[in-house]
């Protein structure tokens, strides 16, 4: 009787925290098509997209970065 108790407070446990790890998080993220990217991130995410498609494993070392065209005066 005391090993179906012990049993009944395991599963019960269990089923709780999964409950809890499903819960939340994911909600208070906005939607992707909502998230603005710079063109960084929009060039690094296209070379690492193209880079797996074509089974490269890419390691930026120096990540590329945009710069302004400075305007002279």
């Amino acid at each position: 009787m005391n090993a179906m108790i012990r049993l009944a407070v395991v599963v019960s446990s269990c089923g709780l925290l999964a409950a809890c790890a499903s819960a939340g998080g994911t909600a208070s993220a906005p939607p992707p098509e909502q998230r603005q990217l710079t063109a960084e991130q929009q060039y690094i995410a296209y070379v690492e997209r193209v880079a797996k498609r074509r089974g490269i494993h890419l390691t930026w070392v120096n990540p590329p970065r945009i710069e302004e065209k400075v305007r002279q005066h």
